[in-house]
């Protein structure tokens, strides 16, 4: 299915240069939900759709290795030859120790369910690829090794996910710890929360040269960058992943009788690899056949995002 341009006003292309420069400027940035709701909307979101995305981690599937989470992800490339995002194959999920990710299934081979038409389809989601395209194209950064940075596609990873926590099992956003991961450019949304703790779910934005693996409450204070909390429906963060660790606490229930949820959507976005990086294998840049998805990126007055 595809998408078809819609103009953004000269008032909103003005805040999103604005948005630009500060990220530009800081390497991570903070967008509250409100604001970015109305971001979303000049980039062509409806409002059934902001009503819709709200629940669609309700079909998530268990997660291949961590007990506490329901996901499924989806592979989409930022094409910037041809002015569109794509839906890309599917293909298996590897991150690795090399990759600042130490966790018990570091660089195992993990099959997640796909992100299905309800979501893929979502005009809200589709404003979110465009905001973030719009943020990072032709802005430099610290590179990552093994990565393709002469190939003007991108590609995004995208993850629903929900954390639960339950009377027998805590709920850990990031079990690993103090990480990265592995990618170029990481950004944050959140969907919704369910009998969560004001405390619950800070995320913590760390130096390089905190050390991996490091518990979210144990960290070394100087390398502390700040913090940030999503609370609220699409409070997003947009960061340089290649330049911040980041780490967060657990999500912990108001009322212990009943489960805790909190539903995210992860974008992971990077350049293709090359050969000798743990991902190389499962890299394709074919778009699924089954689930085809094409986003016109001319949507800006006309102009490549």
């Amino acid at each position: 299915m595809e998408s078809s341009a819609t103009c953004v006003s000269g008032e909103m292309l003005d805040e999103l240069w604005t948005l630009r420069e500060r990220f530009i400027a800081t390497r991570a940035i903070w967008i509250p939900g409100a604001y970015m709701a109305e971001l979303c909307r000049g980039l062509g979101a409806t409002e059934e759709d902001f009503e819709s995305i709200r629940t669609v981690s309700d079909t998530l599937k268990t997660d291949p290795t961590l007990p506490f989470r329901h996901s499924k992800n989806g592979r989409f490339i930022y094409d910037f030859d041809h002015e569109q995002v794509r839906r890309l194959a599917f293909q298996p999920f590897v991150l690795s120790v090399e990759e600042n990710f130490v966790r018990h299934d570091s660089g195992t081979t993990r099959e997640f369910e796909e992100v299905g038409e309800d979501l893929q389809q979502n005009s809200v989601l589709h404003a979110l690829f465009l905001f973030q395209a719009f943020m990072f194209h032709k802005v430099e950064h610290k590179h990552r090794p093994k990565l393709d940075y002469n190939n003007n596609k991108w590609i995004c990873t995208l993850f629903n996910l929900r954390t639960v926590t339950q009377r027998d099992i805590l709920g850990e956003p990031a079990l690993e710890g103090v990480h990265s991961d592995g990618v170029d450019i990481t950004m944050t949304t959140l969907l919704g929360h369910t009998n969560m703790t004001s405390d619950s779910a800070v995320t913590f934005l760390h130096t390089l040269d905190e050390v991996n693996g490091t518990r979210w409450n144990a960290t070394n204070p100087k390398y502390l960058l700040g913090q940030v909390q999503h609370k609220h429906f699409l409070d997003t963060l947009l960061l340089f992943d290649h330049e911040r660790k980041h780490s967060l606490s657990p999500v912990w229930a108001v009322d212990e009788s009943k489960p805790a949820l909190r539903d995210m959507l992860i974008f992971f976005t990077r350049k293709p690899v090359i050969k000798g990086h743990p991902t190389h294998p499962y890299d394709s840049l074919n778009d699924h056949e089954g689930m085809p998805m094409k986003l016109n990126m001319k949507r800006i007055d006309g102009q490549e995002v």
